[in-house]
C-alpha cells in the first residue's frame, strides 16, 4: 500500500525505547496506517487498486491456537503486531496482510482518520471493558486515546471526569471542551465517587490512585500495553469488590464496531501533523506531553 498518513502511537515509543520485549529488529514503527492499496498478493478479495484502507496494530493471528477458537484473536498465541514485530507505516509504503486491514470511511481525511487505528480502537475496548453501567467514568491520563474516548462517552450521556498531570490546565481545559464535566490533577479526588476509570497514562502509581476514586464495585481499567511498576497498597482499596483489569491488542470486530460508532458520534480528532522526516520530532513532542491530542506523520 502507498501509505497516506501514519499516526504516532504512545506504544511507538515503548517499541523504539526498548521497553518492549523481542521486537523485530530492525524495525519500521508505526501502526495507525492509512493509505490506498497499490498491488495485491494472489488470492487477495475484498479490496480494490486504489481503494483507501486502515492497517492496525493487529496484523496476522495464527487462527488455530485456543483464544483464536474462541474468538479472542487479541489474546493469539502467535500473534504478529504491525510497527513491532512486522514492518509498520513511518514510511512511503507498506506490506498487509488484507485479511486484517478494513475499508475507512471517506469522511475524514487522511491524517484525520489514523489516530482511530490504535488510539481509537485501544479506548474503545477499554470504554467496554469499563461496562455499560460506567455513568460516571474517569479517564487518566488525557492524551490521543482520552481525547477521542470522551466524546464517544459524551456522546452516550456518560459524565466524564479527566485527569491530567498535576498543574496541566491547557490539557484540563481540552478535556472539557470536549465533553469533560470535571478535570483536574490525577493526585485528585473527582466531585463524585466514579463508577469506572481508565487509564491511559503509563504510569503504575495511578493504579492505587484511581482505586481510591472508584466506588464500591468500581472497575479499573489499564488500557496501555506497557506501564511502569504498580506500587503497593493497602488491600482496602481493592476491597469491597473493586475490579483491576487490563486491555490487550484489539480484535478485527472491534474495529468494524467502532468505526460505526465515531460516525454516529461525530467524533472528530485533534491532530498535529508532521513531515515523515520529522518522525522523531514528533516522538519527543509525545514523550515530553507537547501535544494536544494526537500526531499524525505525512510522507
Amino acid at each position: 500500500m502507498e501509505v497516506a498518513a501514519c499516526g504516532v502511537c504512545r506504544t511507538d515509543l515503548h517499541v523504539v525505547d526498548g521497553e518492549l520485549p523481542d521486537p523485530k529488529l530492525p524495525i519500521v514503527p508505526g501502526h495507525e496506517i492509512v493509505g490506498r492499496v497499490a498491488g495485491m498478493g494472489r488470492g487477495v478479495a475484498g479490496f480494490a487498486t486504489g481503494e483507501r484502507i486502515g492497517v492496525p496494530w493487529l496484523g496476522f493471528t495464527c487462527g488455530s491456537c485456543p483464544y483464536c477458537r474462541d474468538g479472542r484473536e487479541n489474546l493469539c498465541d502467535r500473534p504478529l503486531f504491525t510497527g513491532y514485530t512486522r514492518d509498520g507505516g513511518y514510511a512511503t509504503h507498506a506490506l498487509a496482510d488484507a485479511r486484517y486491514c478494513f475499508p475507512l470511511p471517506e469522511r475524514m481525511d487522511d491524517a484525520e482518520i489514523a489516530p482511530l487505528l490504535c488510539a481509537g480502537l485501544i479506548g474503545w475496548r477499554s470504554f467496554r471493558m469499563a461496562g455499560d453501567e460506567a455513568k460516571a467514568l474517569g479517564l487518566y491520563g488525557f492524551g490521543a486515546a482520552a481525547h477521542i474516548l470522551a466524546q464517544v462517552a459524551a456522546w452516550q450521556g456518560r459524565r466524564v471526569y479527566a485527569f491530567t498531570r498535576g498543574g496541566d490546565t491547557a490539557a484540563q481545559a481540552f478535556a472539557r471542551s470536549l465533553g469533560a464535566v470535571w478535570a483536574g490533577g490525577s493526585d485528585e479526588i473527582p466531585p463524585e465517587p466514579l463508577d469506572a476509570a481508565i487509564i491511559f497514562a503509563p504510569v503504575g502509581a495511578l493504579v492505587p490512585a484511581a482505586l481510591k476514586a472508584v466506588k464500591k464495585g468500581g472497575r479499573v481499567v489499564c488500557g496501555g500495553i506497557h506501564m511502569s511498576d504498580i506500587p503497593s497498597f493497602p488491600y482496602s482499596l481493592l476491597w469491597e469488590e473493586r475490579h483491576i483489569l487490563s486491555v490487550a491488542n484489539l480484535t478485527r470486530a472491534d474495529a468494524h464496531e467502532f468505526l460505526g460508532v465515531v460516525g454516529q458520534a461525530g467524533v472528530r480528532t485533534h491532530i498535529t501533523r508532521y513531515p515523515l522526516a520529522e518522525a522523531n520530532t514528533a516522538l519527543a513532542d509525545l514523550r515530553a506531553g507537547r501535544l494536544e491530542g494526537a500526531a499524525v506523520l505525512l510522507p
